[in-house]
């Protein structure tokens, strides 16, 4: 059986319009770490950075 981590959700806000599109899990054992991504936005309608935001 597989163990379970210090694993939680947070959100990829879109550093251009500021809406929450997407939601991962990401490991928070040594930190929450600094993710920033290239994600389609749909309210732009292109690709943009998403930075994590926690709700």
């Amino acid at each position: 059986m597989a163990k379970s981590g210090k694993r939680e959700y947070v959100w990829l806000e879109c550093k251009e319009c500021g809406e929450r599109n997407y939601r991962t899990k990401v490991n928070v054992v040594g930190g929450t770490p600094k993710l920033e991504l290239k994600k389609f936005c749909k309210k732009e309608r292109k690709h943009t950075t998403h930075k994590i935001r926690r709700k």
